[in-house]
């Protein structure tokens, strides 16, 4: 509690909002009730102040607590039922996998695996694990462990893959079994080659959770997550807070942080305010305006990197006027994509040229060049197609993981779409409402959307994204209803390829291919960045847009 004189007045009272926050110590300004009342001689006011909501885990010292500031509430903290880096970042630090990326890369190195043979026909994985691991509840990691998890996603007749869905087990389709061949040997074998496999084993997707904690908790595993990693959950309150920490037995070395607190801050004006506050002492895609705020204060250090994202709009390719790809490619030339990389993301990001992101440098096809603003042309081709000037609904989000500046970008697009003639109506919702409407797919419901993707390979996204074959009735995430058999074709074989330079060259007649077909309309590739108090140290951003805080103090 604080207490100070105050003049008479109160109602009209000016309130040092930096002191409350430190009175507070790192609550939420909106954890906090504000009491005043008059002193007993009359003279002035007393202030006092106090925590609505009672954290429960409270670290010894809170020199040893980092806060970061989250960009929504996580769905789960459950590996295999996820999709978005929002929780991917919170789950990183719980869990490990066989492999995980070298730090700075998207090189693989061992992990719960200590090393790894390949056969000659590329079908075959064996892994062996280290030795004398154990999960948070005290279980021991072994090859049946590793077993369970991925017969759990894979085989619809595991016992408890009822307490999925698992949408990323894409990931791990060629895998045809997993065998434990002793306690510290796991197996896998491959229906056909897949040159994605170790980089999929690296991503959050291959995080090794603990069977005795899946058979307790079942289908709320994902609020009683388990793993083996640097830090163990605590506790979740809803709309508050994720608490994990320190794991003293940790194999790679105990953390430096006693604990980890991450905020859903769902506003981005209002994770800024947090950060300027000490509320928090980091926070993730930081809003283009406030970069250069932050990296002149001395009180803050500023990161950026880029990386594999892409940012676009999902267009319903399976009725109405999108079914026309005159159409599409109309809304590609109609944006002004430039203008939104300026104007609302600052300088933050590139104008995305098509489906690969150029961070994949040797997979990218730098013959493309980005669809130029030309609205004229736009104008022309949606007239030639016949475009009746019906209504087109738009799902924007107000926030989520890779989305930067939404609804800025969205009300700017539909502005350009305006200008062409265009009808859109925007609908906005929250992340992971969002999530739920477009995931499903947009037929019936919408003609838009937008998206973005953070991810560790150039197979990733258009195979989940862009194949017939993952249709959302067949558990993929292609919610606009492209198909191509040509493009089904490159995709199929650019992951049998175990030969890099004919990967390559699949991926870039794949992209060749959608550029001109324009499923969506290709926005912006942005640069990573996060910002921490000056007192954080030896963190860094990651090429996978993890954030890894093991190494991590304050």
């Amino acid at each position: 509690m604080l207490t100070g004189a105050e003049p008479r007045g109160l109602p009209g009272t000016v309130i040092d909002h930096v002191k409350l926050q430190r009175a507070s110590e790192g609550h939420p300004l909106d954890d906090v009730v504000i009491h005043a009342h008059d002193t007993e001689e009359g003279h002035g006011a007393i202030i006092e102040i106090q925590v609505k909501r009672d954290i429960t885990f409270a670290p010894s010292d809170p020199v040893f607590r980092k806060v970061v500031g989250q960009i929504a509430e996580p769905k789960s903290i459950d590996p295999h039922a996820v999709t978005a880096i929002n929780d991917f970042r919170i789950l990183m630090n719980v869990y490990d996998g066989l492999v995980r990326y070298k730090s700075g890369t998207l090189e693989v190195e061992p992990s719960l695996a200590t090393s790894w043979k390949i056969s000659d026909d590329g079908l075959v994985y064996t892994f062996q694990l280290r030795k004398g691991i154990k999960f948070h509840d005290g279980s021991e990691l072994n090859a049946a462990s590793v077993q369970f998890n991925f017969e759990r996603m894979l085989d619809k007749d595991h016992p408890y893959h009822h307490t999925g869905p698992f949408p990323l087990s894409f990931f791990f389709s060629a895998v045809k079994k997993v065998d434990a061949l002793d306690p510290h040997t796991v197996e896998f074998t491959l229906n056909e080659p897949y040159a994605p496999f170790l980089s999929n084993l690296a991503y959050p997707t291959g995080l090794i959770a603990s069977p005795t904690a899946i058979k307790k908790y079942e289908k709320d595993f994902g609020r009683n997550p388990v793993g083996t990693g640097a830090f163990k959950f605590a506790e979740w309150k809803s709309n508050s807070h994720v608490i994990v920490e320190r794991n003293e037995n940790y194999w790679g070395g105990a953390p430096q942080l006693e604990a980890v607190v991450f905020r859903p801050i769902t506003d981005a004006n209002t994770r800024v305010a947090e950060m300027l506050s000490g509320g928090i002492d980091m926070m993730v895609e930081v809003p283009a305006d406030s970069v250069g705020m932050m990296a002149s204060d001395n009180a803050f250090k500023v990161y950026e990197q880029a990386g594999p994202h892409l940012w676009f709009l999902i267009l319903n390719a399976k009725e109405g006027p999108f079914k026309d790809k005159r159409v599409r490619q109309a809304v590609n030339y109609a944006i002004n994509k430039q203008a939104i990389v300026e104007n609302i993301l600052q300088g933050t990001a590139i104008v995305a040229d098509g489906p690969t992101p150029p961070a994949f440098a040797w997979a990218h096809n730098d013959a493309l060049t980005p669809y130029p603003y030309n609205p004229e042309k736009a104008a022309a081709m949606i007239k030639e197609a016949g475009y009746d000037g019906s209504t087109l609904k738009f799902y924007v989000t107000e926030g989520g993981s890779g989305m930067l500046d939404p609804i800025a970008m969205g009300t700017a697009i539909q502005a350009d779409l305006a200008k062409v003639g265009f009808k859109v109506e925007i609908e906005t919702y929250e992340w992971n409402t969002f999530l739920g409407k477009v995931n499903p797919g947009l037929e019936g419901k919408a003609d838009m959307a937008e998206m973005a993707w953070m991810t560790n390979d150039p197979d990733t996204l258009p195979f989940l994204a862009l194949r017939t074959g993952a249709w959302p009735d067949k558990g993929g995430f292609n919610s606009g209803y492209y198909s191509n058999p040509e493009v089904d074709k490159l995709l199929e074989k650019a992951r049998q390829a175990t030969d890099q330079a004919e990967r390559a060259r699949l991926y870039k007649d794949m992209q060749t291919i959608v550029y001109e077909d324009a499923p969506w309309a290709f926005i912006a590739n942005w640069k990573q960045n996060a910002v921490t108090s000056s007192a954080v140290k030896n963190f860094r951003l990651e090429p996978s847009f993890l954030l890894l805080l093991h190494s991590v103090s304050k």
